[in-house]
Parts: structure tokens; C-alpha cells; sequence
């Protein structure tokens, strides 16, 4: 394998999936940074050869289990075959590559996260030496699938209570590695990992905010949206930030940013095409905001994923 200079991020790729994959990235508030595990960025990629990711000294962790198809997953010196069900946790400061054979297609659901206590679970978890996570015979079907499929659902439709959510969801997830590894044979299971009781959000509310996840690169016309709903504007930006957990303005910005992150990680657009395709007219304005919320560059963020 090439050596790679310590402490030089290195990413690399060929992104040979199928049209109808998707990942979507997330922007942690300071408190989740703070106090919770919390979610950087998930999906679910369908793919087929030649598609492989290579990286390393990535300040996150990832989880990424096996729908259907065959992987292969090459870390800590060793080659693992990823079959249905299977599923892998790493350190993405450390080397890695994984990738879709010759002759095969490879389905499977990721999620970058982090928090304070992450490189803790996983430094237990590889306390006996590096392995994954083979499918049960016989079990239910993986909670680890379960547990990726319900924060991507909690981040499809975010309120005031994703990342709590999410972050029990993670700590599940990674107690689920824990037991299994510990026992071997991978025979014990945490408790059921319930779905989290969602909100009642008004069904007008609801409306608004997939309206405004269509029509995020759009202006945002309040006054025609409170006006459907029968209410002031006023009225309908206090009840969106009630139930959602920001204020329609912040939502849209929320949507913006993330497709933005999209944007510089995926493709090599200049800064001001992507913040006309988020929607955003001024270049200047679109980094400013970038920076206020990211704390870095929109360039900045694209070297930090894509040197």
C-alpha cells in the first residue's frame, strides 16, 4: 500500500454508484459537539465496480453495514469480505479502503458520526484486535440496519429533538457492537432499539416544512405559506419553530448548507455556481454565511474532505 504522510488527510474514489443513492450531511449544534455522539453525515449507496473509497486521518468514525452484494473492506492490515448482514465500525484517522469487487454490486447504509466518547467505544471494541460483525442465522433483522434507517428517518423530517434521538440511537448501535463482539460468536444482542416517538407536528406544519425541503434553493415566501394555513405570519413562524425546532429561515439555511456540503465534497463546482445552485445570489455572502455557521471556508471544508 502507498504510505501516506501522518496527519495529512487523504481521501480518494470512484463514485460508481446507481442513480437513486443519496447521502445526507448534517451541521451538529455547538451542544451536540459538546455532550452528544452526533451525526456528520449519512446514506446509502448502491453500488458496482470499479467504486471504492480510500482514506485516512478523517476526524470521524463509521459504521457501515452490508444490505446486499459483496464488499471488501481493508483495514488494520488485514482484508475482510462483507457480506449480507455484516456490518464494521473504524476510526477513519486510521488507513482504510473498501470497495465493490470485479463482477459483483455491493448495497449498503453508512454513517459518519462523532462525539467525545467515541474513540473510547472504539478502542474497547478493538481491545481484542480489529473484526466485524457477521450476520446472525436466524436473528431479527440487524439493529444496527435498524438503528442507521431510524436516524436517517429523524434527520428526514428534523425537530427539536433529533439529535438527543440520534444520539441515543448511536450509543445503541455502538452498545450492539460491544456485546456482540464480546461474545464471540456475535449470540448476544442489546435490548430492542425502539423507534422514537415522533412529535405530533400539525399536519399544516408538516406540509410547510416538506414544502420548504422542495423549495429550499427558492425564496421563502412566508406570507404565502402562513396564508395557506389560515394564520399570520407571525403565528405560523412561531408554530414552525415550536415543532420543527428552528425557525423556517434557519431550516431553509440548514438545507442549503447541507446540499452546499454536498456540493464540495462530490464535485469540483466553483464556490459561486454552488451558492447559486443553493439558492444563494452572492458569493460573498453565501462563504460569510458558510463560515459563520462552519467556522471554516466553503474551500476550507471541500480541502478538509477532497484535497
Amino acid at each position: 500500500m502507498k504510505n501516506i504522510r501522518q496527519n495529512k488527510f487523504m481521501e480518494k474514489g470512484l463514485t460508481s454508484w446507481s442513480a437513486d443513492s443519496w447521502s445526507l450531511f448534517s451541521n451538529p449544534s455547538q451542544t451536540a459537539q459538546s455532550i452528544f455522539f452526533y451525526m456528520q453525515e449519512t446514506g446509502c449507496f448502491h453500488t458496482f465496480y470499479p467504486y471504492y473509497t480510500e482514506r485516512e486521518n478523517l476526524n470521524s468514525f463509521l459504521i457501515l453495514h452490508t444490505i446486499s452484494g459483496r464488499g471488501i473492506l481493508c483495514c488494520q492490515g488485514q482484508e475482510y469480505e462483507l457480506g449480507p448482514g455484516s456490518s464494521f465500525f473504524i476510526n477513519c484517522m486510521d488507513y482504510h479502503k473498501y470497495f465493490t469487487p470485479e463482477g459483483s454490486h455491493w448495497d449498503f447504509l453508512w454513517l459518519h458520526f462523532n462525539g467525545s466518547n467515541a474513540l473510547g467505544y472504539f478502542m474497547e471494541f478493538t481491545k481484542n484486535g480489529f473484526g466485524i460483525l457477521e450476520k446472525q442465522e436466524g436473528a431479527a433483522p440487524s439493529r444496527i440496519e435498524s438503528g442507521i434507517r431510524q436516524i436517517m428517518e429523524l434527520y428526514s423530517k428534523k425537530n427539536i429533538t433529533t439529535e438527543v434521538l440520534s444520539a441515543q440511537l448511536i450509543t445503541s448501535i455502538l452498545t450492539e457492537f460491544l456485546l456482540r463482539r464480546s461474545a464471540g460468536t456475535g449470540s448476544a444482542s442489546a435490548a430492542d432499539a425502539h423507534s422514537p416517538d415522533d412529535i405530533l407536528i400539525p399536519p399544516g406544519i408538516r406540509e410547510a416544512e416538506r414544502y420548504i425541503n422542495r423549495h429550499f434553493q427558492e425564496p421563502l415566501l412566508l406570507d404565502d405559506l402562513a396564508r395557506q394555513l389560515h394564520v399570520s405570519k407571525y403565528h405560523f413562524i412561531r408554530e414552525f419553530s415550536r415543532y420543527v425546532g428552528s425557525s423556517p429561515h434557519e431550516y431553509q439555511i440548514e438545507l442549503r448548507l447541507s446540499y452546499a456540503k454536498e456540493l464540495l465534497k462530490y464535485t469540483d463546482l466553483p464556490v459561486n455556481e454552488i451558492a447559486e445552485r443553493c439558492g444563494i445570489n452572492q458569493a460573498s455572502h453565501f462563504i460569510n454565511l458558510f463560515k459563520s455557521r462552519e467556522h471554516i471556508t466553503p474551500l476550507q471544508f471541500r480541502k478538509s474532505w477532497k484535497p
